[in-house]
Parts: structure tokens; sequence; C-alpha cells
């Protein structure tokens, strides 16, 4: 679960603490993508306006395999060589520990990258040691033109961090908890769905995040959120599922704030008394909630949230507006920039994409425009990606 879907988790318990038995309105928002069900096999003709399609590698010849170090990896051959209908040499890299149903995926996305006619993949397994990006480099130093990823957030911004640089795409079939970044910009669950996607090459340029040599694709946070992401123990997760980061919220809600001087871009800085701050390149949670309405992943910047609340009433006000969509959030503001620096005045927990980093004083940012290409829905199927593909 990501930080900022355990943040409404625990404002939606904290307003039922607050005020017990009256009934409100939810603003949870379910999605369904329908599956493509044709693919366009002529080259060149489904191309997305958002990123030009690295051209095919010649004709000829029998393509390496890409090999994935270590026992947990296949050696998969390309056994019919690059295809003259534009087909790519593609990557597999998957979670293990998020993908329960592995046999069963790798069988549909295998069948479905065939029957569009593109070669076998080659696949990865991450591990403890590296969560993806050594994976990624190796994929696409054996050749991988697309790179897809199989698991949640954490292991969707590691193998982000092995493609930045290189001409390779990238393909989310989502497999975590959270799956933040693929509900922004709606792409399926299921895995032939995804594998479709991809093949029928609608690309998007998609910003990212850098702090401290580390990226991130949908929210970075200081304070509360990374807090309370900190203190939910794997024990507790095992006993009490996402239900542990509301337990690990409560103790946190009357943390002492912090007073942080933020600065964005060349505007002078201010000070304010923060409990928590995020730093969005999307802006919806889950079930639709929007956090932050206006942000872009392709726009060069990013929205900052400053959340103020003190009391547990600050807590019920800030919670309902944002269910409730209101378009005035107390207790919480937002600026946007493409560099961001907030510094506190103490240590703070801190997190990138739900991924609980070192703490420390500061929280700089630095907007690295386009620096990975996704796969996304063509743009007549979804002319607003960001509110997710039909």
């Amino acid at each position: 679960m990501h930080p900022t879907q355990t943040i409404t988790t625990a404002l939606r318990a904290i307003a039922r603490h607050t005020r017990k038995g009256e009934d409100r309105q939810t603003a949870a928002v379910a999605f369904r993508q329908e599956l493509i069900s044709t693919y366009v096999a002529k080259k060149g003709s489904n191309l997305s306006v958002f990123s030009a399609t690295p051209d095919p590698p010649a004709s000829g010849g029998t393509a390496r395999g890409v090999t994935a170090p270590g026992p947990a990896a296949d050696t998969l051959t390309d056994r019919d060589g690059p295809s003259s209908t534009g087909s790519l040499r593609s990557a597999i890299i998957v979670n293990p520990a998020r993908v329960r149903d592995f046999l069963e995926r790798r069988q549909a996305i295998e069948s479905s990258l065939a029957a569009a006619g593109w070669p076998a993949p080659a696949w990865f397994e991450t591990t403890p040691e590296d969560t993806g990006t050594g994976q990624a480099r190796q994929a696409v130093a054996d050749g991988a033109e697309l790179v897809f990823v199989c698991g949640g957030d954490g292991t969707v911004r590691s193998v982000i961090a092995g493609l930045i640089g290189t001409d390779a795409a990238l393909a989310v079939i989502p497999a975590g908890t959270g799956n933040l970044l693929a509900t922004n910009l709606g792409l399926p669950d299921d895995p032939a769905a995804g594998v479709q996607l991809a093949v029928e090459r609608g690309r998007r340029s998609l910003d990212v995040g850098e702090v401290g040599g580390e990226v991130f694709a949908v929210m970075a946070g200081m304070g509360f959120d990374a807090a309370m992401m900190r203190d939910a123990s794997s024990k507790l997760k095992a006993r009490f599922g996402p239900a542990a980061y509301v337990l690990s919220a409560v103790k946190h809600l009357r943390d002492r704030p912090m007073r942080a001087v933020i600065r964005i871009d060349d505007d002078p800085p201010v000070t304010r008394r923060l409990k928590s701050v995020l730093v969005g390149n999307v802006g919806r949670l889950q079930g639709g909630i929007k956090l932050l309405p206006d942000a872009q992943p392709d726009s060069g910047q990013m929205d900052v949230a400053l959340l103020a609340p003190r009391t547990l009433w600050h807590w019920f006000t800030l919670a309902s507006a944002v269910l409730l969509r209101r378009e005035r959030v107390p207790r919480m503001q937002i600026l946007r920039g493409a560099k961001i620096s907030i510094v506190s005045d103490r240590t703070q927990p801190r997190e990138l994409d739900g991924d609980v980093i070192a703490p420390g004083r500061d929280l700089s940012v630095v907007v690295r425009p386009g620096a990975i290409v996704l796969c996304v829905a063509q743009p007549d199927r979804s002319p607003d990606l960001t509110t997710g593909a039909p």
C-alpha cells in the first residue's frame, strides 16, 4: 500500500472516530478496464502522438536472448528474429514477493506476445538485494527494447531507475497493493490487456523526481506519511493487512509538527508548521480520490501538498474535503515547481513511492522531464490519460 493510500485510510478512520454514527458519502470510484480486442499489425499505423516509437531492428539474424543474472532467471532466445510487422525484443521483470499467480501471468503474457507475432521475452526476478534496477540495466544491455515490470509501485520505481537514459520503453503490469502509477494512467490489471496495450505502441514520456540520487514516479513524502509507513511492522501487516497502517497512523496523529522552510524554484522561501509534505507527480489516490487534482506527470513540474492539521477535528475536515472533492481543502496548501526544497528543523522520516528511505532534515526534489517512456493507451481511446483509459 502506498503512503498516500494509507493517509486516506487513516483519515477515514479518524473521521469515523470523531463523528461516530454519522453516515458520510464515500468517494471511492471503481475503475474498470475494457480489454483491447484487436491488434493493428501494420507498422507505424498506430503510433501515439506522445512520443516516437523506436524503429525496430533490421531483419535478419537471431537476436541475443536477454539473460538475467543468477539462478532465478530464464534464458530465452529470440526464436523468430525481429518481425517485419515491427515487433520488439522484450523482457519481463517480476517481483516474486508480489506476484502470487506467476505461472498464470507468465502464460498469459507469453501467449499474448506470440499472438501479436512478437518474439519470446526473457524473464527476470527481483531479489531483496536488487529490487529491479540491475535487472532492467541487464535487459537493455542484452537487447531488450521494451521492458515489462510486474509488481507494485516500489518495483516500478526500481525498474525506472535502470531504464533512465536508455531508449527502452516501460510497460507496467500491476501486481502490488498500491499501483498508483497504473491507476493514475489507466493501465489495465489484466496481463493480456497490458501486453495488447504495449504492442499497440501508445507511448507517453513521463517525468520523474530525483531525491539524493534516487528516483520516484508517483509521490515522495516527509513527516506523518513516512512515519506511518515506517512503523507498520511486518508482523502487524501480516496480522491486520492494510489496517496496520491505520493503527500506525493513530499513534502519530498528535506528533509535534515540524517547522519547515519551503523553496520552490526561484520563489522566495516560506516557513510553515507542518505535519507532512507530499510531492506528487500524479494526483489520484486509490479509489479515484484526487489529492492533487491538477498534477500532470509530463508537465515538467510537480505539485507539493503541505499538510498542517493540529487536532483530530482538523484531520476530519481535511479528510472530508478531500473525499468530497471540494475545491478548497482546509489545512492543506498546494504549490508547484520543478525544483523543490523542504528543510525541517529536525530529522524526519522520508519515503519515495512507498519505500521508506533514510531519515533526514530535508526533502529536495529535482524534476527530470520526460525521463522515461511509458506504454499507455492510444490517444483515441483515452484523450486525457491522467483520468484513466476507458
